[in-house]
């Protein structure tokens, strides 16, 4: 390697250790102050980075938030790693991944992120994009390992109605811990989890028959 080479690659380290502290005092500004609340200034006092090179690193306040939201991503949803269990036949893995994807809003730097963006999202274009990106990903790595446990052609609408119903707990479960002071959020997460390990052993056991069909009200049960 020479001198050339060797300053490029601590150019670029740097660049990356800059990037991630400014996305870590970002997340921590924005879960405490809201995304109205923090402003870039706010940032770089924080940071100890200077207002130009944060507008060098992102083009505006809602590409860190896309910054944010990616490295979430990446951690929570391990999409290589439930590619790999369900290429290879790992059920016990799906499975695990599965227990995994249902207590993620235990994780509490995303707890605390998480509602900000879906209140930004109401009046921000910007946002809302990043949250639909969110709900994708999510529904998609969700859907691809049910699949893996219950592969039936015959079961996609059940395997997408139990999809369905999970984010949908799982978001209710969100609301009730901020609105609820006296919410039993780890009762909450064992009801959801038993509900849902019973509705996947139905799956595997009945082959392409539904467990779960829609009315006017939601989800229920079928007969």
């Amino acid at each position: 390697m020479n001198l050339l080479q060797c300053r490029e690659e601590c150019r670029a380290s740097r660049a990356v250790a800059r990037r991630e502290k400014l996305v870590a005092v970002a997340r921590r500004l924005f879960s405490e102050n809201g995304f109205h609340g923090t402003g870039v200034a706010q940032i770089a006092a924080e940071s100890g980075i200077k207002v130009g090179q944060i507008y060098r690193d992102f083009a505006d306040k809602e590409a860190i938030v896309a910054a944010i939201v990616e490295h979430d991503l990446r951690l929570f949803l391990l999409e290589a790693e439930i590619a790999q269990a369900v290429e290879s036949g790992d059920t016990a893995a799906v499975r695990d991944w599965l227990r995994m994807f249902m207590r993620c809003g235990e994780a509490s730097e995303a707890r605390a992120l998480m509602p900000e963006i879906l209140a930004e999202a109401a009046r921000n274009d910007r946002i809302k994009g990043i949250a639909h990106t969110i709900n994708r990903r999510v529904k998609r790595a969700l859907v691809q390992a049910l699949t893996a446990l219950a592969p039936h052609p015959g079961q996609a609408e059940t395997r997408a109605d139990l999809a369905e119903l999970i984010l949908t707990i799982g978001a209710g479960i969100m609301h009730r811990r901020i609105a609820d002071p006296d919410f039993d959020e780890e009762a909450a997460y064992r009801r959801l989890g038993g509900l849902v390990e019973g509705a996947i052993d139905r799956m595997i056991g009945s082959g392409p028959a539904p467990i779960l069909r829609n009315d006017h009200c939601g989800f229920v049960a079928a007969n």
